[in-house]
């Protein structure tokens, strides 16, 4: 069968992963303010994901209010979502999976209605994104310009994910992914377009990449670098982001993070940039992970509009690693064992993906017997 290649052991840091195919960040908008805390529905649906020895990544979580770019996406500062996140890990854990967290701070995507105090998102320098984006009320509104963060921030920043570090750890995680992807702000940060800082973290590529290596080094420092990871989309265009030398950056990017000696980077395909919002087929950019592998001694994963067989065959060419499946698992709870089986998949109901309840959530079917 030419997935038996996905049901191959692989080594992440600490972790030995039973197959290939991981389960990425996808968020589901189902934590709603004030608490942003996880509940029983959140860990249902993370149970039904977890397999013996296979790799979930939660999905985006907050380190500080300022960085919560939507008023229903979970948060990872107070007790409430430790423990909320709590409940998920134990689910996850029961099944025999592996959980990461995902740290992530929105920067200028976002907007004052959903800040604290009502205070202008921040950003690297004061550069607005095209477009719209939802106030409070759900109205879609022209997006407004952030407020570039002053040198002396940057110091508690950095504390933020260290502090979200140790916060997953209380919750029971057993490691991290760092959100450097996807026009977030620690791509804000590495993108010459978005970043027109002068001091030590604006300018050159070490300087536009010193934040992301330093909120690294922090994380790693809670959690041991082995159960660091970090998502990187060098080709993508989400959030209005767009490099004119994607290549040049993202190779001083990804050999900073090998330095560093991470358990994994995670690569956004470029033909996946955009696609939670719509169908999108960008098969003529080129393969993130082909172009990087050279550079990455560790575990490299791919994610984005992968089939079976397009996982299998980068698999055994040894470009990645392992390959993450984000809609695919949203609607089929058992991927792993659909695939190891070559039966068909489920298709995703997309209306339901940003939308409340067990619908398009957890009532997908699973094949009638998970019997090997």
């Amino acid at each position: 069968m030419t997935s038996d290649v996905l049901f191959t052991p692989l080594q992440l840091g600490p972790f030995t992963l039973a197959h290939r195919i991981v389960m990425p960040p996808l968020t589901r908008m189902r934590a709603a303010a004030p608490d942003n805390a996880p509940d029983a529905l959140n860990a249902e649906y993370y149970g039904q994901r977890a397999t013996p020895g296979g790799l979930i990544i939660a999905e985006a979580t907050w380190v500080e209010p300022m960085g919560r770019p939507y008023l229903d996406v979970p948060g990872i500062q107070t007790e409430k979502q430790i423990a909320g996140w709590r409940g998920i890990t134990e689910a996850i854990h029961a099944k025999g999976g592996i959980a990461f967290l995902q740290l992530w701070h929105a920067g200028r995507i976002g907007h004052s209605s959903t800040k604290p105090g009502g205070a202008l998102p921040v950003a690297p320098s004061a550069v607005a994104p095209a477009g719209e984006f939802p106030n409070a009320a759900g109205q879609r509104v022209p997006f407004e310009t952030p407020r570039a963060l002053e040198l002396d921030e940057i110091p508690a920043l950095i504390e933020t994910f260290r502090q979200g570090a140790r916060n997953a750890l209380a919750a029971g995680f057993d490691g991290v992914e760092v959100h450097g992807a996807n026009g977030y702000l620690l791509e804000q940060f590495l993108q010459s377009r978005i970043n027109r800082r002068t001091d030590r973290y604006g300018g050159s590529l070490e300087n536009r990449t010193r934040l992301l290596r330093e909120i690294c080094e922090a994380v790693a420092e809670i959690v041991g670098p082995g159960r660091v990871g970090v998502r990187l989309s060098p080709y993508g265009i989400a959030s209005d982001t767009h490099e004119d030398d994607p290549m040049t950056l993202y190779t001083h990017v990804v050999e900073t993070l090998a330095a560093l000696d991470l358990a994994f980077i995670h690569l956004v395909e470029p033909r996946a940039s955009g696609v939670g919002m719509r169908e999108i087929d960008r098969a003529e950019q080129p393969q993130g992970a082909t172009l990087f592998r050279p550079l990455w001694p560790n575990v490299l994963i791919s994610t984005g509009g992968h089939t079976p067989e397009s996982a299998a065959r980068l698999v055994a060419s040894g470009d990645a690693d392992a390959i993450g499946f984000g809609r695919h698992f949203i609607s089929n709870p058992d991927l792993p064992l659909r695939v190891k089986r070559g039966v068909p998949l489920t298709h995703y109901d997309r209306p339901t993906f940003y939308t409340k309840g067990p619908k398009g959530y957890t009532d997908y079917p699973f094949l009638e017997s998970a019997a090997e």
